[in-house]
């Protein structure tokens, strides 16, 4: 898309042709309460004839979104009952969050985090508060492995992203630096070798975790800036979040999970959608969501199939939402149910007697 630039404005929707004009002050209402941001990459791929397009339903907005539900919370996942200082999430023992950005280089219409992030949002962790969020990492010795997130920790330029990856580095016990970002989807040319090279931390292995939701998503540009962040030795894997009319289909999935494995990119969580506000049109039970990721399941290879996982609600953190082949019968006996939906006795009954 030649000469395009990033949407930010329902007026802006409209300009493009992405939005009909009697949609305009719905959509600045909702503008006016969360972010609106869609990248020239993302604006090509959309068909606003197709009111189904997977792509726009995950980045313009929609009035629905001024509805909420009496289950949803600002902060569904709980960051902020887990937070000894700024930007740090203190959640599980041994890792820790580092949002050192609340802006993205788009807004997606789901975010569990849509009250935090944006233009307005809790800005860019910088000077002493980041001084004193490094200081609690490097005062904690059981942390292993240090999350940057935010926001996307991307969209930094490469001497900022150098500066904080150059203070993780001096950490000892910190191993695992994980990255995770929607930049090299939504914003490919972004993907360059100095922000590359910013990405190094001596002494820890790198891990970048990669969202994306469709298969459509995967441009060329896109594709390059994933072979090159391979080839520079950082380790990827994906995030995906299951959504309604989006991707809750099998084969849907599998087309996006067997993508992502020939990209190099290793399957890792596939969400159930979090309860933050106006998100009730894309949310599924999870009785739907578990038998969709066993149909799937059946369908693709080991290397293809993610952890589905469930962040309960208030801060007590990721669960496995699959309901599992495995049932406990008791007194050592189970009832497994195999890919064809076939239950089988473990152990087998014995053979009959000759």
């Amino acid at each position: 898309m030649s000469g395009a630039r990033m949407l930010r404005s329902a007026d802006e929707l409209v300009s493009a042709g992405l939005v009909a004009e009697d949609q305009r002050d719905a959509l600045s209402a909702v503008g006016a309460r969360y972010a609106i941001g869609i990248t020239p990459a993302m604006q090509a791929l959309i068909d606003p004839a197709d009111p189904a397009d997977p792509i726009a339903l995950q980045f313009v907005p929609d009035p629905r979104e001024l509805d909420t539900t009496p289950e949803e919370q600002d902060d569904p996942i709980g960051d902020l009952a887990h937070s000894p200082v700024e930007g740090i999430v203190h959640r599980y023992p041994d890792r820790v969050l580092l949002k050192v950005v609340h802006v993205c280089p788009v807004y997606c219409r789901f975010c569990f985090r849509r009250e935090m992030v944006g233009p307005e949002g809790l800005g860019t962790l910088a000077g002493t508060p980041l001084e004193k969020a490094m200081n609690y990492i490097s005062d904690h010795p059981e942390i292993w492995e240090v999350i940057l997130t935010g926001g996307d920790p991307l969209v930094l330029s490469p001497r900022r992203l150098a500066a904080i990856m150059e203070k993780l580095a001096a950490i000892g016990h910190v191993k695992i630096v994980r990255l995770h970002s929607r930049v090299p989807v939504v914003d490919p040319g972004h993907i360059d070798p100095a922000l590359i090279a910013a990405l190094k931390a001596s002494g820890k292995t790198i891990y970048l975790a990669i969202h994306a939701n469709h298969q459509r998503e995967f441009t060329p540009q896109a594709e390059q800036a994933i072979a090159d962040l391979a080839d520079a030795g950082i380790v990827l894997v994906s995030q995906t979040v299951l959504l309604r009319g989006i991707n809750n289909d099998a084969e849907t999935l599998a087309a996006l999970m067997r993508r992502f494995v020939e990209l190099r990119i290793k399957p890792y969580y596939l969400h159930h959608p979090d309860l933050a506000p106006g998100t009730a049109h894309f949310r599924l039970s999870l009785a739907e969501g578990r038998d969709v990721v066993e149909a799937l399941r059946r369908r693709v290879s080991g290397l293809c199939v993610p952890t589905y996982v469930l962040d309960i609600p208030g801060g007590f953190g990721k669960v496995q939402a699959s309901a599992g082949p495995i049932r406990d019968l008791g007194e050592g006996n189970y009832e497994i149910r195999d890919r064809n939906n076939v239950v089988h006795a473990y152990p087998p009954a014995p053979p009959p007697e000759r």
